[in-house]
């Protein structure tokens, strides 16, 4: 009878692991311009640690599906590259946990400074918070955990060192550098170029994503790289996306 009532709870401790794992297709790891970011008509803000590095900074690790949930079209599942989130979630009526890429999975589940504390100099190198709210990164990094990483199948530490491990492999900025991509206030470089110039850099493609600046010109803003869903190797993306950009986009100084 002990034996009976040990192996029904365990099968049931097992489905209950089963039942509670987030089940979604691959991971975009997001790094940004901070160029792109600053010069729009809305500004940026430093971080308290002091202005980052000319570089390429993480945004977030996002689970994603490759196919929306509820029969909506698979290029809805990134309409929110232009939209934003919020504004995507309350045109096509989704509710909190958007059906084409989960969020929010654990509201309870707060990001805890102890948890990354041997990770902290890093991230606030990679990974710094530019927006006016505050100057805090990490106030930054508990948003990004509490929509994204909760999602992850990841416990804290692992997600945020498994985003700065990926972005540790290829440097964005030298990548672009090298194929005669640089910073600049008056140039304006295809498109494609950049494309080919990541996926020969990195090995596979990504998405782009473009914002306009203060005088209206398209500008490089955003990398999506695609990773596989247990957050370790990049793939080549499953999806395209709408992207705002033009056939030219500017690099612009920061």
């Amino acid at each position: 009878m002990a034996k009976l009532v040990f192996s029904l709870a365990l099968l049931l401790s097992l489905l209950a692991v089963s039942s509670t794992a987030e089940k979604f297709d691959f991971f975009y790891l997001v790094q940004q311009w901070p160029g792109s970011f600053c010069d729009t008509q809305k500004g940026c803000c430093f971080p308290d640690t002091g202005k980052p590095a000319a570089e390429f900074g993480i945004h977030g690790l996002w689970p994603n599906y490759a196919k929306c949930k509820g029969g909506r079209g698979g290029g809805v599942g990134v309409a929110r590259a232009v939209l934003g989130d919020d504004a995507f979630l309350a045109a096509v009526g989704l509710g909190r946990r958007g059906k084409c890429w989960p969020e929010y999975c654990d509201d309870g589940n707060g990001l805890k400074l102890w948890e990354i504390r041997d990770l902290v100099t890093s991230l606030e190198k990679t990974w710094p918070t530019l927006s006016c709210k505050s100057g805090r990164s990490f106030e930054f990094w508990s948003y990004e955990w509490k929509k994204h990483g909760t999602c992850s199948n990841m416990d804290q530490h692992e997600y945020f060192a498994a985003a700065l491990a990926l972005k540790a492999r290829h440097n964005l900025t030298a990548i672009l550098a090298g194929a005669g991509i640089v910073p600049s206030d008056t140039a304006t470089y295809p498109l494609g170029r950049i494309r080919d110039a990541i996926a020969e850099g990195t090995g596979f493609t990504a998405n782009l994503e473009c914002n306009r600046g203060a005088g209206g010109e398209a500008q490089l803003y955003q990398v999506y790289q695609c990773v596989d869903k247990e957050g370790k190797e990049l793939i080549d993306c499953p999806l395209s996306m709408p992207s705002k950009c033009n056939g030219r986009v500017q690099l612009p100084v920061f």
